[in-house]
């Protein structure tokens, strides 16, 4: 189907509508079958009438709210606010300009954010791969970890309740639990494999997400999951951690990666892996360190996502502010 330069574009059906994408045709072009398109008529351009329908949430207008889409009669029957051709032309310009500099602004703020996601490989990356880290004594972490493998079966209890972290409970590259569920193990219809408090919890699958967690209370995890005791004579297990999530670590592991499965990294290729191992004081002294930078690098990490917020704001209020005749 063919549209004109101006014409805006609409999703028929699926997520792309639950986005409220939608888009203004920067030239005359043919369009694929899935698009809907509203071409404005001679009083309306086609700023004003793309804008219009940035404050319209288009899911409101589905026939099927459990699997969205939208009509061309339906859309077309859609109703905007409609000033005088003149004044959509002066607010259009208007907001065309302000947002502008919200684009600029969001621009900014989102390499800002690019910057400071890449910190905590980079700090890791200083500490494990530095110059002190080769004086460092080496050991295979088969040396230092102890696999826990205690397993609960389905039917190995009668009464009882366990908290269930996943590797959807675990945020990448931090540490963060940041979330859990309750089971009642009377329940349970798939093996569950444990974990103590204290313990190194590691998500095998898709390694590079580096989802390692120090257990802060007895419970379960899914089967993508090892738990590991720390030898304490020798490591320190927040150290060890840290070196766990590190692009080191990665860079020295055996990732395993067969056609139709997702990466993975076994026991064995794990207990491969070769770590440096300061003086235990030295160890903590670093664990130490890296905790407070990664709590300072959270703590920027929650500015950039507010700031970020707020200029989505800023677009929201702009196009309010117009669309209610204070422009």
């Amino acid at each position: 189907m063919s549209a004109k330069k101006g014409t805006i574009l609409l999703p028929k059906s699926g997520a792309a509508i639950a986005t409220n994408n939608r888009a203004i045709l920067g030239m005359d072009a043919y369009i694929v079958s899935h698009l809907l398109a509203l071409e404005p008529k001679d009083d309306v351009t086609s700023l004003w009438l793309y804008w219009a329908l940035c404050q319209i949430d288009i899911t409101d207008y589905s026939d099927n709210p459990a699997y969205p889409s939208l009509k061309q009669t339906t859309a077309e029957k859609i109703e905007i606010p409609l000033p005088p051709l003149s004044d959509q032309k002066r607010i259009a310009a208007t907001l065309k300009d302000q947002l502008a500099a919200v684009d600029k602004a969001r621009a900014a703020a989102q390499a800002r954010r690019e910057t400071a996601e890449a910190l905590p490989a980079a700090c890791l990356r200083a500490v494990f791969d530095g110059p002190n880290a080769a004086k460092w004594p080496t050991k295979r972490l088969g040396e230092v970890l102890v696999p826990h493998k205690e397993i609960i079966h389905p039917g190995d209890r009668e009464t009882g309740t366990a908290t269930f972290v996943g590797l959807e409970h675990l945020e990448s590259h931090t540490g963060r639990r940041i979330g859990s569920l309750l089971l009642d193990l009377a329940r349970l219809t798939g093996r569950k494999p444990t974990f103590r408090r204290g313990q190194i919890v590691y998500g095998y699958l898709r390694p590079y997400l580096n989802k390692v967690w120090i257990a802060e209370f007895d419970g379960c995890s899914s089967v993508d999951q090892f738990a590991y005791e720390v030898r304490r004579e020798l490591a320190d297990v927040r150290f060890v951690a840290w070196f766990m999530r590190s692009p080191t670590y990665l860079r020295r592991s055996e990732v395993v990666t067969t056609t139709g499965q997702l990466p993975r990294i076994g026991t064995q290729q794990i207990a491969a892996v070769e770590i440096g191992l300061p003086s235990l004081d030295e160890q903590r002294a670093i664990a130490d360190e890296l905790d407070h930078r990664f709590a300072t690098h959270q703590k920027l990490r929650d500015l950039l996502c507010e700031e970020a917020d707020a200029i989505e704001r800023i677009q929201a209020a702009l196009l309010r502010q117009a669309f209610a005749g204070k422009q």
